[in-house]
């Protein structure tokens, strides 16, 4: 068949669904937010791909698998096994890199395995595994005919001691002579060992002249010294100065120094074999971080280590007894107290007594000597030898990660960091930018039969290097953790992956593969998904770029509104069609009918400033810039200049130590002046807004708690006693036990990832009967929460605090979402929007410093002009705009920029420029510039 067929879709939103999708295309799926793309694609046509595939597996198979719902449709012909390459699907496993994932570190184990090149870290030597044949037929090359040789065993090297026995045990196993310090003696005759001198000792296993006679002789003689020297024998030729060894394991002939056979296993940091012991292969070490436990602008007296003050009598005891003891007033803050007494109380007296008093309940008092514990080991044993979660939970947020000193965050231990290719170990290949690596494998030299070994698998790495490369992330490194990637960067991941799969006739289908990316590196992007399609694969793409719309083969419009008012085609064909057609809001704005207007005039900045100084963390290259308070400021730059580094890391987290007395570690800078203009600063991003069922934007606004206060307020529940606790799905009165209030039951499948099913006994209500019959305008809570905002918008018109509530959800563009919708459900984006919503129903100073990472995921053009309406209107109340951005529209509409780059990773990480975006887009050298210079 030539297309998919779809019959009476009708998952969700859709209104019965009849579409024909070419194959082996590239498909864009467009529409306003929550129109119903996504139910289309993953929901339908996804979701019947893979329903397929699991049916056709055998029963043996199957049963290790859940059971798939056929999606909401009447018919669907024509679909080739399917995979989802999703934006949510991020690894939260620290053992995840960059080079896992794309299995480009499982080459580089082989790689080293078998042509790397060992090195003793003390001489710097190669270490050379030969064999007994080797050998031999390296001595004839190299040793003139009929030159007399000595072959020795190396017993002992450079190592002071009497090595009693060693002699007699030598000539009990029929040895004749030895030789030491150089020199060749009679066993019977050897000179007293000195055990304060390191002394060289070695075993003559054989004299004699190289010649063809000898050959069987000395391969004989040389398996004897392999045996007795531990896989080294020694060769000491007539007239020459220096003698030769070798070694048939890779040992070191100068120490004692030895790796066991390469293999991928050593090269792994999830083995025991290669991992660091020191951090278990993590690259990273957990502590008790000093400026999390103390607040040093507090006296002892008054909390500056929370639970030691005066509200814990037990523990302020202990801390009275040490300053008696040590002479120090409790009274003043922290930070004034010697080095010496900070120490003290941080770590310890440690074997010095202190004079403890304590008194007890009765007031009765209690002396005892001991040594003082010290906050931080005192922290560290009862974190664990806790059984409590909450204590565990409590003290966990005292901890910090750093770097592990003893592999210096390259997860392998000094064996497998001592292989080498070309000089560099495989931690110095990971930590290499993937552009710079693709050119260090194009310039490898190996020669002869390693180059043989090498090439094919140089071959598999470079290919799957190129593919990252295609998709803008040239930047990344491949020892980057997994968890630290943005969901657009895991996605364009996964698509370089199945492109180095090369498999044909699969349909692909992809969320918004371009977020987080740089329009200088869309047209790779768009390059690798043809390159997809030209494989014989069909390639659906959820998404609202207009240069990814108008690169389709076949564009699908799905509206005309969200929610309810959506879920029909409303416009189909090439791109060209979508512009033409007048009943498609899409088309509109790519024709220029509909855009969002550049402002007729910006605003200035005044003399308020955030001022940074020497920004140093990851990439960044000690920036010193000012971001003006009041104005709406956008941070543009390529994927990887150091943009996330600079705001999130740096400015977000510092700031709010301050504002906030938040306990995070910010990135390296100097200092952050401006904060003090400040009352709140608020990070809205995008991840989500809960990670179990409990967890939904009813809840995370607030405005459930509203709503239970309502129903607890009727007639009814008066009559019967039910207070505003019957309403909540987290405690016992109210909720459906058989659940607990979840309305879905976890079932563990151990080896495979755990899923949720419907109680059968609420039917998902989450509420037990009695619970239900409790009506407002003849609808129970559990109606209530299914609603969309939209529909409670309507349905709650005469409470003026729901209403409020809800309004800053229609505002921000969620009024398709049900209020009481699974919060792991939700896109990134639209948790994202969801936040945003809460931050407006409180109540606004002016002096907020709002913070946000690419708001414009998942929105259509018309959406973000929605949004852009919002936060022009928080500026003007006075509030402080910083935003992440790509998207031109919301870049033309700021009122300052902040270019960083010029590229990514190393290359990154200066300012580029900084201005109004009539400044920018007059700058040559910004890439950003470039591209705004179109749409101004």
């Amino acid at each position: 068949m030539r297309n998919i067929v779809i019959k009476g879709a009708k998952s969700h939103n859709l209104q019965n669904v009849d579409v024909n999708i070419p194959r082996d295309k590239l498909v864009v799926i467009t529409g306003l937010s929550g129109s119903g793309k996504s139910s289309l694609a993953f929901d339908t046509i996804f979701a019947e791909g893979q329903r397929r595939y699991v049916e056709s597996l055998s029963a043996y198979a199957r049963q290790f698998l859940s059971r798939l719902e056929r999606p909401d449709v009447d018919l669907i012909e024509g679909l080739s096994p399917a995979i989802a390459i999703e934006q949510k699907t991020t690894s939260h496993n620290p053992r995840s890199t960059v080079g896992t994932v794309t299995e480009i570190h499982d080459y580089l184990r082989l790689l080293y395995a078998r042509v790397g090149t060992p090195k003793c870290p003390k001489h710097s030597v190669s270490l050379e595994a030969k064999s007994i044949s080797e050998i031999v037929n390296e001595l004839y090359e190299i040793i003139e005919d009929s030159k007399s040789i000595i072959i020795l065993s190396p017993i002992v090297k450079n190592r002071k001691g009497e090595h009693k026995n060693l002699m007699d045990n030598l000539k009990k196993k029929g040895f004749l002579r030895v030789r030491v310090n150089g020199i060749v003696y009679s066993i019977d005759e050897a000179p007293k060992i000195n055990p304060k001198k390191n002394n060289v000792i070695e075993l003559v296993v054989d004299r004699l002249k190289i010649n063809k006679e000898s050959r069987q002789r000395i391969n004989e003689s040389i398996e004897t010294a392999l045996i007795h020297g531990e896989g080294i024998v020694t060769i000491s030729i007539k007239d020459n100065k220096d003698d030769i060894s070798f070694s048939s394991k890779f040992s070191c002939t100068e120490c004692d120094y030895s790796i066991s056979e390469l293999e991928p296993r050593l090269f792994s940091f999830n083995s025991p074999l290669g991992a660091c012991e020191e951090c278990d292969g993590l690259g990273i070490k957990q502590y008790f971080d000093q400026k999390k436990i103390i607040n040093e602008n507090l006296s002892l007296a008054n909390g500056a280590i929370k639970g030691w003050d005066k509200r814990n009598e037990f523990y302020f005891d202990i801390i009275r007894s040490v300053s008696n003891q040590y002479k120090f007033d409790i009274d003043v803050p922290f930070n004034k107290l010697s080095k010496k007494n900070k120490d003290i109380l941080l770590h310890g007296t440690k074997n010095n007594n202190i004079k403890f008093t304590y008194y007890k309940s009765d007031g009765k008092k209690y002396v005892k000597n001991k040594p003082f514990e010290g906050i931080i080991p005192n922290i560290e044993r009862r974190y664990i030898n806790t059984e409590s979660l909450f204590v565990r939970d409590e003290l966990s947020k005292y901890l910090s990660k750093k770097t592990c000193e003893t592999c210096s965050g390259a997860r392998l231990n000094l064996n497998a960091c001592n292989v080498f290719i070309n000089n560099l170990n495989i931690s110095d290949i990971s930590s290499m930018g993937i552009e710079k690596c693709l050119i260090f494998f194009a310039k490898v030299k190996l020669s002869g039969k390693k180059r043989e070994i090498a090439s094919r698998i140089i071959g598999e790495i470079s290919y799957r290097l190129g593919f990252l490369c295609n998709v803008g992330l040239d930047y990344l490194t491949l020892d980057r953790s997994a968890e630290t990637l943005s969901g657009g960067e895991n996605q364009r991941i996964r698509l370089a992956s199945q492109i180095g799969a090369g498999l044909v006739g699969v349909t692909y289908i992809l969320d918004e593969p371009s977020i987080g990316l740089h329009q200088k590196d869309s047209d790779k992007l768009i390059a690798t998904l043809q390159s997809l399609r030209d494989l014989g694969n069909t390639v659906i793409v959820v998404e609202h770029d207009d240069l990814m719309i108008n690169s389709a083969d076949y564009v699908l419009d799905i509206g005309p509104g969200a929610g309810v008012h959506g879920g029909n085609i409303v416009a189909e064909g090439p791109p060209d069609l979508i512009r033409k057609n007048k009943k498609s809001l899409t088309g509109k704005y790519l024709s220029g009918v509909e855009k969002i207007d550049v402002p007729k005039e910006r605003i200035k900045p005044n003399k308020k400033y955030i001022e940074i100084k020497n920004a140093s963390s990851n990439n960044l290259k000690n920036i010193n810039v000012k971001i003006p308070v009041g104005l709406f400021t956008c941070i543009t730059g390529v994927s990887g200049s150091g943009k996330s580094t600079l705001i999130n890391e740096t400015i977000y987290k510092y700031i709010n130590s301050k504002v906030n007395q938040g306990h995070e570690n910010y990135g390296k800078v100097d200092e952050i002046t401006g904060f003090q203009l400040f009352d709140k600063i608020i990070d809205i991003n995008q991840s989500p807004i809960g990670r179990t069922p409990r967890s939904n934007p009813a809840t995370y606004t607030g405005l459930f708690s509203l709503i239970r206060d309502l129903y607890a307020s009727t007639g009814e529940s008066r009559s019967r006693g039910y207070n505003v606790g019957r309403f909540s799905f987290n405690v016992k009165g109210g909720r459906c036990e058989a659940c607990h209030g979840d309305g879905l039951i976890k079932v563990e499948m151990h080896f495979l990832p755990d899923i949720y099913v419907t109680c059968d006994v609420c039917n998902g209500k989450r509420y037990n009967d009695s619970t239900l019959e409790i009506l407002f305008k003849n609808k129970n809570i559990h109606d209530v929460l299914n609603m969309t905002v939209e529909d409670a918008f309507n349905f709650f018109q005469n409470v003026p605090s729901i209403k409020r509530k809800l309004k800053t959800l229609v505002d921000v563009g969620l009024s398709y979402i049900k209020i009481g919708q699974n919060a792991t459900t939700l896109s990134g984006g639209e948790a994202q929007r969801v936040k945003l919503a809460k931050e407006l129903s409180r109540r606004d100073t002016g002096k907020t410093l709002y913070i946000f990472d690419e708001p414009t995921v998942g929105l259509h053009p018309h959406d973000i002009k929605l949004l852009l309406n919002i936060i022009l209107q928080l500026r003007d109340k006075g509030n402080t705009i910083i935003i992440i951005e790509h998207n031109l529209d919301v870049i033309k509409t700021c009122d300052w920029i902040i270019d960083l780059g010029p590229g990514g990773g190393v290359n990154g990480g200066k300012i580029v420029d900084y201005g109004t975006p009539e400044n920018i887009a007059k700058n040559n050298k910004s890439f950003t510039g470039k591209y705004l210079k179109r749409a101004l």
